[in-house]
């Protein structure tokens, strides 16, 4: 399911990231790093940063944790790891916030300071001239409303966290993920793009979770699936369950994937090497 939202739409209060997923936000252009370490400031929870380079870094006060990505993608400041994929699926089940300055080739929700160019994919929240017209309280609660980083690990941990927990034996996970080809002689699937009836794809996961939840010996159920590109070789949906048994557990990951495809209104844009096009499926 999508993250929990904050109860009115005027507070940047949260729940913590293991029960929301974790809020991603880049900023690019002149003055980045300032704009992260004050909106770092105004937020209601774990905050993260991330610097592209030393220059102008994020004063470490007004962040829970400050990182830095190398010149060659590699990170300082956390566990043993690299890349920024890397880093953030160390961050998600600990912030609520990871906000980068100045780390392109993202595709996540972006502020875009200047005329730098937007990357590829990414959701633009807002573009400004100059820093000074950003205001930081209106750029928190869009990003409120934008979709959250969600990893395996943070379902996993969900579940774990559940009061029944302690009647559990098994934990069954299932992960759908970007394929190239279905045979040899196809063309290569670059990326899928989803979009998702907004509003209905929630309460639809939402009510296929909590009828899951109530099958005997099932104790905890999540699901999340992605929107928006995503690349060959990437995650796009998991579903998590928790269970007294194995074969309660194996059961109802199967049929959750099976519902969620047939009753999430999700719908799949296939983009191949030669082609583009939409699928007639509700869900990968």
């Amino acid at each position: 399911m999508d993250c929990c939202r904050p109860a009115r739409p005027d507070t940047l209060k949260r729940l913590d990231a293991s029960m929301c997923g974790m809020q991603t936000l880049s900023v690019l252009g002149p003055g980045a790093a300032e704009v992260v370490g004050s909106l770092a400031a105004v937020l209601d929870g774990r905050v993260a940063t991330i610097d592209r380079t030393e220059t102008n870094p994020v004063e470490p006060e007004t962040a829970d944790g400050a990182y830095e990505l190398g010149p060659e993608g590699s990170w300082r400041g956390t566990t043993a790891g690299s890349g920024l994929q890397s880093l953030l699926d160390d961050l998600a089940g600990e912030f609520d916030y990871a906000l980068l300055a100045g780390v392109s080739r993202t595709r996540m929700p972006t502020v875009v300071i200047g005329d730098h160019e937007l990357p590829e994919g990414a959701l633009l929240l807002e573009r400004v001239a100059d820093r000074s017209a950003l205001e930081l309280e209106a750029i928190a609660t869009t990003l409120e409303e934008t979709e959250p980083y969600v990893t395996l690990e943070t379902l996993i941990d969900r579940v774990k966290a559940s009061p029944k927990a302690e009647r559990s034996g098994a934990i069954a996970t299932f992960t759908g993920r970007v394929r190239a080809k279905d045979a040899p002689d196809d063309s290569p699937t670059e990326a899928l793009t989803f979009e998702k009836y907004e509003g209905v794809a929630e309460t639809a996961m939402s009510r296929i979770e909590s009828e899951l939840a109530e099958r005997d010996g099932v104790l905890a159920v999540q699901m999340h699936h992605r929107v928006g590109r995503i690349e060959d070789g990437e995650d796009i949906v998991f579903v998590v369950v928790l269970a007294g048994h194995r074969t309660e557990a194996f059961r109802a990951v199967e049929d959750g994937i099976n519902r969620l495809k047939d009753e999430v209104p999700i719908f799949k844009r296939e983009t191949t090497a030669d082609a583009e096009f939409w699928v007639h499926e509700r869900s990968e």
